[in-house]
């Protein structure tokens, strides 16, 4: 179970002492098998540990918030007087348990880096570089990322069905979970907890039931809905306490954690407790805004860390390629925001009666992230706020769409996709309508990293031939998005729209107007000739074709003709566009999307059925995240720089002697 340390050094390493001294850490041990209450003096020293590192999580999550690279606040800061308890434990019964803090809720990171700071594997200085590109402090627990860090999780529902694997495998020890009430909603939790009932699993889980998700508040989207009822429905026993009550909070861990077999602590408290304008408030969830931040740390007398975010934490490095040819002085906006835009102008163009009977649009707690917000503040009567249950809401907007002429929208992360793939199946099987919005596709923006990556979007074309087409659309930029839904929003069968986190710069044209604004038709299946060339083309869509474009302008300065083609329907091809390729000396795709899973893949056997063989290679996402936000394109090698160093490296191998020179 020891992790491989991170071999590299960080690249961003601070000099300037840690505001908040973490040396005042007092470690203390506490044995739930002869200890049944905290004696006092171990008390004192556990709530001044819990008061320490509630203002070091404050105060380096804020640093996110101030530089830009955002992140998460709350969950981890809720959940630190159950860490400081266990971790009193593990010191004191190491024979007991397995000394692993797993969390199940991976956008609580900010634990396991500070965890990291105390046992000395980072310096305290490194964490305010939070989530910023290659300081291998990424926006999830990553393996072989973080030194200290002993697992990998990030995506909801995920880590207790691990964990129950980690006991099963260390019999005689306690493995602890912590958990979440946003994280115990997904399905995967309800077959964990069956799980470790029938074979007596000796699992504890922790649970933070702050009744705050990204989108509300679960008690009142999810009525019905407990932690509790639900665990001990599936045969666990709980014990619920008030999270901020010391005493009682170490009352429910002695008891779950003397008794033999799986059980749960059910931790209730508000979210950010003490911090003035974010307790129990649901942008608690996020990177807490620096003007709460300070004023929580002013309150505290952290006179050094509110001078470090009022001046220095706001600076952060920036994309050095600072233009971009071919989208020179654009417009730019976001692709996700406009997805919602757009069906709102839709649905109001419709009487309501006809609104409420013919369109349902569920979301799974993103919808401030995938551009739902805007339909339900505009169109409530058609709009589900649900929890976080995507392969149940899926199949929910899959049975609304099944009967002839009703639309159903569901939305949530390319990431996600992932988890709904055998949905996406049966909904096919059954013809059901259903419009997909996936957002965050590929990796540009994210710093989340590499659980957040939405890199395998084509398993959403998973059907056989004979069945209704599954169009993949990824639009290049926010007009095409708006042509794209307008144009595809009433056709049947399951259909998948994906846009980046970034924000996009508008396309041009060769004479330096918007090429998908008026007067531009989206056309199913069409792909988009940006520019003509006569050496070769290349191939792109998404975020890496502004990208490409700047390649192709420079490259063209040099007197190397490059063409370019948006490839906005993923999964058709353009026999048009076939043909022109076909006759080309190359063709390079460049895509957002994994190498191994994406265009590329496909796109040069789609040629050789065709008679064509040009010169062909292609660039995707090979790599795990490197933290930050533009920094991913020039990690995984779709940059502009790297694009044009490839397609040189073609021209040579081909020895167009004739055309260019040859290239170094």
């Amino acid at each position: 179970l020891e992790a491989d340390c991170h071999t590299q050094p960080p690249v961003c390493e601070m000099t300037e002492p840690f505001p908040i001294d973490l040396k005042a850490y007092q470690e203390v041990e506490l044995d739930p098998w002869a200890q049944d209450t905290i004696p006092a003096d171990i008390k004192a020293k556990i709530q001044a540990n819990i008061e320490l590192a509630r203002d070091a999580i404050v105060f380096f999550t804020c640093c996110g918030s101030a530089s830009g690279y955002g992140g998460h606040t709350g969950g981890a800061y809720d959940t630190v007087p159950e860490v400081v308890l266990l971790r009193a434990m593990f010191k004191a019964r190491p024979d007991k348990f397995i000394p692993i803090y797993f969390d199940e809720a991976g956008h609580r990171v900010a634990t396991q880096y500070l965890l990291s700071a105390l046992d000395g594997h980072i310096s305290a200085e490194h964490l305010r570089n939070y989530r910023v590109g290659h300081a291998g402090l990424p926006g999830h627990p990553e393996l072989h990322c973080t030194p200290g860090v002993k697992f990998s999780s990030g995506r909801l529902g995920q880590m207790w069905p691990m964990v129950n694997g980690v006991a099963m495998a260390n019999a005689g020890k306690i493995a602890v979970c912590l958990a979440s009430d946003g994280a115990q909603q997904e399905g995967n939790d309800a077959e964990a907890a069956r799980l470790a009932v029938a074979k007596g699993i000796n699992v504890k889980l922790v649970v933070d039931d702050n009744n705050v998700t990204i989108a509300g508040h679960p008690e009142d989207y999810l009525k019905g809905f407990s932690v509790q009822k639900t665990l001990e429905g599936h045969g666990m026993a709980c014990q619920a306490c008030d999270g901020e009550d010391i005493d009682a909070l170490y009352a429910a861990l002695r008891a779950v954690c003397v008794a033999d077999g799986p059980a749960a602590v059910v931790a209730k408290r508000k979210m950010c407790p003490g911090i003035e304008g974010v307790e129990g408030e649901c942008h608690g969830h996020d990177a807490i805004a620096v003007a709460k931040g300070v004023a929580y740390l002013k309150k505290k007398g952290h006179t050094k860390a509110v001078e470090w975010l009022e001046g220095p934490a706001k600076s952060a490095e920036k994309d050095p390629q600072k233009e971009y040819r071919g989208t020179k002085g654009s417009a730019v906006n976001g692709n996700r925001v406009v997805f919602g835009d757009t069906v709102v102008k839709i649905l109001a163009a419709m009487p309501e009666p006809e609104r409420k009977a013919k369109v349902m649009c569920i979301d799974s707690d993103l919808e401030g992230s995938t551009g739902l917000k805007a339909i339900h503040q505009k169109h409530p009567e058609i709009f589900v706020q649900s929890g976080i249950m995507e392969r149940g809401n899926f199949q929910a907007a899959a049975g609304f769409g099944m009967h002839e002429g009703r639309q159903a929208i569901f939305s949530t992360f390319a990431a996600f996709l992932e988890m709904c793939v055998s949905e996406i199946t049966m909904g096919r099987l059954n013809y059901c309508n259903v419009l997909c919005h996936f957002s965050h596709s590929g990796v540009d923006d994210m710093a989340d990293n590499t659980c957040h990556f939405g890199l395998n979007n084509f398993f959403a074309d998973n059907g056989l031939e004979e069945h209704q087409a599954s169009s993949l659309y990824f639009p290049a930029d926010f007009h095409q998005m708006e042509k794209c839904v307008n144009t595809v929003f009433w056709d049947q069968g399951v259909r998948c729209v994906f846009s980046t986190r970034s924000k996009l710069p508008a396309i041009q044209d060769a004479q330096g107007k918007p090429m998908f604004a008026e007067g531009y038709a989206f056309q199913r299946g069409k792909d988009d000739v940006v520019r003509t060339g006569s050496v070769g083309y290349i191939v792109s869509f998404g975020d890496a074709l502004y990208r490409a474009l700047d390649a192709v302008e420079r490259l063209k300065e040099e007197g190397i003709d490059v063409g370019l083609i948006n490839k906005s329907t993923l999964n058709v091809v353009d026999e048009d566009a076939m043909a022109l390729l076909g006759k080309a000396a190359f063709v390079l795709v460049v895509e957002p999307l994994n190498r191994k899973q994406g265009l590329g893949v496909r796109f040069g056997t789609w040629l050789l059925e065709r008679g064509s063989a040009p010169k062909y290679a292609y660039i995707g996402a090979t790599k795990e995240g490197c933290g930050g936000l533009w920094q991913h394109a020039y990690h995984q090698g779709y940059d502009s720089g790297s694009i044009q160093k490839k397609v040189k490296a073609m021209c040579n191998q081909l020895l167009l002697a004739k055309a260019v020179a040859p290239l170094v």
